[in-house]
C-alpha cells in the first residue's frame, strides 16, 4: 500500500498539475470503485480544482463548490498521468478524469476491489474518512510517547494502526524499526522513555528521507513507479540479505496477510522471532538464535547430498550452478 511519501509525492505533483484547471470529463469504468451516489461525478464536470491534499493515506481533490473526490489506493492502487484524453487500461483501469493538460488514471492491479473514490459535498464530511492518527512529523516527543503508550500493542501493530498514527504502513514500519533498533514484537507499554525519543526520531528520519528521495526522482514528472519494494530499503523484503549495518541475513515473519523484516543482530539481540504458525508447527525444534539457526543449516548441509547443498543454504551463500555446456554430442 502506498505510504506517507508516496501519497506526499502524488498530492504535491497533482497539485502542480491540476490546480486552477477544469475537469473536462471523469470516465468510470468500474463500478466498484464510486461508493458514492451524491454528488455525481457528473456533478464535477467543468469544475476547477482548487487543491490537492493528503489525508492519512488519502488523496483529496477539492473543487469548485467546496466539493471533494477522495480517492483511497488500498495496497494495489495506483495513478498515472498520461495525454490529454488517453485510453484506461482494460484489466486494470478504474476511473479517468481528463483536463486540459493531460489525464489522470485510476488504475488497480488486483481483483479484490478495495481501491475506492468518494464524491462528497462540504469539508466537515472529510471527517469521515480521518482516522485520527498522529502526524509523526509534527508531533513532539511526548506526544508521540503517549500515543504510542495509549493502548497495548507490539510496537510494528502500532505504527501501522491509522486510528494511532497517520501513514505510516508495513514498509516503512520495517525501515523505523530497524533504524531505532527495536524489534517489531516489543510491547508498547514495555519502551523506556529513552526508546520511544530514539523510535520517534527514525520515524521522522526515514519518513522525511524517503520523501526527499522520491521528490528528487519524480521531478517535474510524475510517480509511475510506486512500490513497496525499494533495493535501496534497509531490510523491507530483504529476507535472506545481507543487513546494511552489520552484514547479518535479514530475517522475516509471515502473520495473517502482512509479514515484518528485521536484522536480528540489530534489533532483537540475536533472538529469532518466532513465526507463529511455523514455532507452533515445530515446538521444541523451533531456534531461538541465530547461532542455533546457523548450526542447523551446518548440520544439514553436512547430511545432504552434494545437488542439495544449495536448497541449504541462504540465498546470498547458495553456490552457482554449473553453466551447462552448448557443445553438441
Amino acid at each position: 500500500m502506498p505510504e506517507l511519501p508516496d501519497v506526499t509525492i502524488y498530492v504535491e505533483r497533482l497539485r502542480a498539475l491540476t490546480v486552477g484547471q477544469p475537469i473536462e470529463n471523469i470516465r468510470i469504468a468500474s463500478s466498484f470503485v464510486l461508493r458514492t451516489v451524491s454528488p455525481s461525478p457528473r456533478d464535477l464536470v467543468g469544475a476547477r480544482v482548487v487543491g490537492v491534499e493528503r489525508l492519512g493515506k488519502r488523496i483529496v481533490i477539492g473543487v469548485d463548490g467546496d466539493r471533494w473526490i477522495v480517492i483511497h489506493l488500498m495496497i494495489a492502487g495506483r495513478l498515472r498521468w498520461k495525454e490529454r484524453g488517453a485510453k484506461m487500461p482494460g484489466k486494470v483501469g478504474l476511473a479517468a478524469f481528463d483536463f486540459p493538460t493531460g489525464t489522470l488514471i485510476f488504475t488497480e492491479a488486483s481483483g479484490k476491489k478495495r481501491a475506492s473514490i468518494h464524491v462528497v459535498a462540504g469539508r466537515e464530511a472529510l471527517v469521515d474518512f480521518d482516522r485520527g492518527g498522529l502526524d509523526v512529523l509534527g508531533a513532539s516527543d511526548a506526544a508521540f510517547a503517549a500515543r504510542m503508550r495509549s493502548e497495548r500493542h507490539t510496537v510494528k501493530r502500532s505504527l501501522t494502526d491509522p486510528t494511532l498514527f497517520d501513514g505510516i504502513g508495513n514498509a516503512y514500519s520495517d525501515e523505523i524499526l530497524h533504524a531505532a533498533k527495536l524489534s517489531p514484537f516489543r510491547m508498547t507499554l514495555a519502551l523506556t522513555d529513552e526508546e520511544l525519543t530514539r523510535l520517534h526520531g527514525a520515524a521522522k528520519r526515514i519518513l522525511v528521507e524517503w520523501t526527499d528521495r522520491f521528490r528528487a526522482e519524480v521531478g517535474d514528472g510524475f510517480p509511475d513507479k510506486v512500490t513497496a519494494f525499494r533495493p535501496e530499503m534497509a531490510v523491507h523484503g530483504k529476507f535472506g540479505v545481507p543487513c546494511p549495518d552489520c552484514g547479518t541475513p535479514v530475517q522475516r515473519i509471515v502473520y495473517a496477510d502482512n509479514e515484518a523484516n528485521y536484522c536480528a543482530t540489530c534489533q532483537t539481540e540475536g533472538r529469532l522471532l518466532a513465526d507463529r504458525s511455523l514455532s507452533r508447527l515445530l515446538k521444541e525444534d523451533w531456534p531461538r538464535s541465530l547461532e542455533e539457526l546457523e548450526e542447523r543449516r551446518a548440520q544439514r548441509i553436512k547430511q545432504a547430498p552434494a545437488d542439495e547443498v544449495g536448497a541449504a543454504l541462504p540465498p546470498q551463500v547458495a553456490p552457482k550452478k554449473p553453466a551447462r555446456s552448448r557443445t553438441r554430442r
